[in-house]
């Protein structure tokens, strides 16, 4: 099972993705580094921008543009099996929101959400839920892991 992930600088879902002790690959930070290539099922891990846009009425970009532009690709985006967002609950009811924006454009399951680097549980939690449904949610490869 892969997880896919993109973290900020600040480096809070890289924090998160690597205590669920399972293979990850991280989409680059910078567009000077060579964009990433997926050749198997993976689940979609990114922290959400901008919240607050329902409390203040301002334009919100939640999904980052790192995101964005991976999942641009058709051939990337044609692995993805799930989507998990992380963010932070002071964003209200856009705690999140980047993951139900890719749940509904990828038309993906958004499976978990937890506040900026998560805790044991979320990890607890998440970890045990994508194991016991990896089958389920087709994440079995099918291909050598990744291409840079």
């Amino acid at each position: 099972m892969l997880i896919v992930y993109f973290s900020s600088a600040t480096d809070n879902t890289h924090r998160f993705v690597q205590k669920l002790d399972l293979p990850n690959v991280r989409i680059p930070l910078t567009r000077v580094e060579e964009p990433l290539k997926i050749n198997e099922p993976y689940v979609l891990i990114t922290p959400t921008y901008g919240g607050g846009v329902s409390m203040t009425g301002e334009n919100s970009r939640p999904v980052p543009p790192q995101v964005i532009r991976f999942l641009n690709d058709e051939h990337n985006r044609s692995f993805i099996r799930a989507v998990v967002a992380g963010g932070n609950s002071n964003f209200g009811s856009d705690f999140g929101l980047a993951g139900e924006i890719i749940s509904k454009k990828c038309k993906v399951p958004y499976v978990y959400r937890f506040e900026l680097m998560g805790n044991e549980e979320d990890v607890s939690i998440l970890r045990g839920g994508l194991t016991q449904n990896a089958q389920a949610l087709g994440l079995e490869p099918q291909e050598p892991v990744t291409s840079r």
